[in-house]
């Protein structure tokens, strides 16, 4: 059984921040219908053929997970990665975010597995840009 797209739903306190966030920062295009406030509902973004972000308000992403706890912000159990074609790429991706508010968690730079570098979008979510340059 193939799972296409598959859809990665995380929390968000603002609609219209983490909207213009991720057209500004990731430069993603949201799909769907305009709610009233000129917002697609629901909200969701396609990263590519297989992926799409489904940014939800913390009430309904509490109502659809029921007994279980969200993460706090600064809590993170996973971290999203955006492949980069070369470092400088990669760095472009990380200012880009920074200039559309995100907080850098990790300023680009080599590691021993790949140049990469991380930030937090609005809501504290995880994103690395990466470029294998092994």
């Amino acid at each position: 059984m193939q799972y296409a797209p598959v859809v990665v739903s995380l929390p968000i306190a603002d609609r219209q921040t983490s909207y213009r966030f991720y057209q500004d920062a990731l430069g993603l295009e949201a799909v769907g219908e305009p709610a009233e406030d000129g917002i697609p509902e629901p909200l969701q973004f396609v990263v590519n053929e297989g992926l799409r972000i489904m940014l939800v308000p913390t009430g309904g992403f509490g109502w659809v997970i029921g007994e279980a706890q969200m993460a706090a912000r600064g809590q993170s159990e996973c971290v999203l990665s955006l492949p980069a074609a070369t470092p400088e790429e990669a760095t472009r991706l990380v200012e880009r975010a920074r200039a559309a508010g995100a907080e850098v968690v990790v300023e680009p730079g080599q590691r021993p597995w790949a140049f990469t570098g991380v930030f937090a979008d609005p809501d504290g979510h995880l994103w690395m840009a990466i470029a294998d340059v092994t």
